[in-house]
């Protein structure tokens, strides 16, 4: 049987727009009415459509929020608000550092658009920065975006993690799960893994909103899902496969083997309203809800802006350039480059593309 691909949310729409994802909608869904695609979270379901259809269905979604030892915070006299703004987890932070014990928090420094660029674009959304205006004119070095960037640089070097610019997701797992991290940022879906992997330290974890500053919300939108390439002769036995891992059968199956707490979160509306689900993650599971809606991804910045995406801009250039945003931001979390030169860079390599390019006009 064909393997369907597995889609980025970011390109899920721009595939679908070139004509290289097969319409599930109006090709099987409308025919199927078992899979219950309304019972698809909003955010999600949206994020993989394009023209109001599906052309991916989700396996998981999430957003983002920020994780902190309960212990740690009472034990320094802390009380974490349930919608923290940058500039109290900047003081929870200092308080809470032990360099050598533990970190006052653990942020993402790899060098990649989908790394550290997830994190700090949510700060730079928030602080009031963007990447292009308009016009399609880079804004990497505006006082906003370069505010949001020391920011961020700043708080993981004096308060983060030793060796910040080589960590990711699975680093900052292992370091909050070992205890070396009084507050972790990062993707909703951790508290799932914190719950299955690290049991202690997830009855000692807190939740909350991911902080803000100048917005009201700055949770990232993202999703891992399955699509069908147009034209294959056996999408029929693809859709099969996808619509049964993307299905409240699968989660039934997941949670039989695995307990509830492990299946699959942020797809499904039924899933935060199922008392079994509930019961296992309750300390997690509404906020992840409330985070996944809190996002909007059409109007992710303080600024009109002409592209979609909190965490990322929807243009195939996007990859490449966020890439190379992310090497020079992981080289000023190293302490290799200052960050008016790694944006002075960033700048720089956004602005070989044209405005015409950049808006898929040319």
């Amino acid at each position: 049987m064909l393997q369907p691909p597995k889609i980025r949310l970011t390109i899920a729409p721009l595939f679908a727009k070139n004509g290289w994802l097969t319409n599930l909608s109006k090709q099987y869904i409308a025919s199927d009415p078992s899979y219950d695609a309304a019972d698809l979270l909003p955010p999600i379901a949206k994020a993989l459509s394009y023209k109001g259809d599906l052309y991916a269905v989700p396996f998981y979604g999430e957003s983002s929020m920020m994780f902190y030892n309960k212990a740690l915070f009472a034990s320094a006299g802390l009380t974490m608000p349930a919608n923290p703004t940058w500039a109290q987890i900047q003081t929870f932070a200092a308080k809470l550092n032990q360099p050598g014990k533990q970190s006052g928090i653990c942020l993402r420094g790899l060098a990649g658009w989908g790394d550290n660029m997830a994190a700090l674009d949510t700060v730079v959304n928030t602080f009031g920065g963007q990447w292009f205006d308009m016009n399609w004119k880079p804004q990497l070095t505006s006082p906003a975006f370069e505010n949001a960037a020391n920011f961020y640089v700043n708080l993981v070097r004096k308060y983060g993690e030793p060796g910040a610019a080589n960590d990711s997701f699975n680093q900052l797992l292992t370091l909050y799960g070992q205890g070396k991290c009084a507050m972790w940022y990062d993707a909703t879906v951790a508290a799932t893994s914190i719950a299955t992997t690290y049991p202690d330290v997830y009855k000692q974890t807190g939740y909350a909103l991911a902080p803000v500053n100048k917005t009201k919300s700055s949770g990232w939108l993202w999703t891992w899902s399955l699509g069908i390439p147009q034209g294959v002769s056996n999408s029929g036995a693809a859709w099969k496969f996808v619509s049964w891992a993307t299905s409240k059968q699968y989660d039934d199956l997941v949670a039989s083997k695995y307990g509830w707490a492990a299946v699959p979160p942020g797809t499904r509306t039924s899933l935060y309203s199922n008392p079994s689900y509930l019961a296992a993650a309750k300390a997690f599971a509404p906020i992840t809800l409330a985070s996944i809606d809190g996002t909007d991804p059409d109007h992710p910045t303080v600024n009109p802006v002409p592209y979609v995406g909190v965490q990322y801009v929807d243009i195939p250039q996007f990859e490449s350039l966020g890439v190379q945003v992310g090497q020079q931001i992981a080289g000023a979390i190293a302490g290799t480059e200052s960050v008016s030169q790694a944006l002075q860079a960033g700048q720089s390599a956004a602005s070989q593309y044209t405005a015409a390019q950049l808006s898929g006009g040319g």
